[in-house]
């Protein structure tokens, strides 16, 4: 039985907002989490490749805070997991969604930072020019549009009329 309606103008109780806000979060985490997991794979076998030591001492430091960010990204995006494994039962789902999420938005700045600087990498090895620098930029911006801007945008216009 409902005992409400939230702001979508859905007829459900606190826990069964709780329980579809909490799958529709794992939906999501599932994306982004296996994008990070297979770009920090790669990642870790870089330092192994016998180019690796050849690489100028400026490249050898992007790829370090490139690996140290992609193992923050993981964590984040593995952390709703292993929160909602040790509150499970606990009834305090609607809190957990919560923490979960913002978990998850800090894991998506992180692979936002990982994805930006593993380009930055690849780029400034591949054309060793400023042109990287530029491209990276590019690729930046049209992460942050696609990522940030563009939600914020449509939950302001869409919700703002409510």
């Amino acid at each position: 039985m409902s005992n409400g309606t939230d702001e979508q103008g859905r007829d459900e109780s606190p826990e069964e907002r709780a329980d579809r806000q909490w799958q529709e979060l794992v939906q999501e985490i599932r994306v982004a989490q296996t994008g990070v997991q297979i770009l920090f794979g790669f990642l870790l076998t870089v330092a192994f490749a016998p180019v690796f030591a050849g690489l100028p001492q400026t490249e050898k430091a992007i790829y370090v805070v490139t690996v140290v960010l992609g193992s923050l990204a993981t964590g984040a995006l593995i952390g709703p997991v292993a929160f909602h494994r040790f509150v499970s039962g606990r009834r305090i789902k609607p809190e957990a969604v919560t923490w979960a999420a913002r978990l998850t938005s800090a894991g998506l700045v992180l692979l936002l930072a990982t994805s930006t600087s593993a380009l930055l990498l690849v780029l400034r090895v591949a054309t060793g020019n400023a042109l990287a620098t530029w491209l990276v930029g590019g690729v930046f911006t049209w992460y942050v549009l696609c990522w940030f801007v563009l939600p914020v945008w449509a939950r302001i216009r869409y919700t703002a009329k409510r």
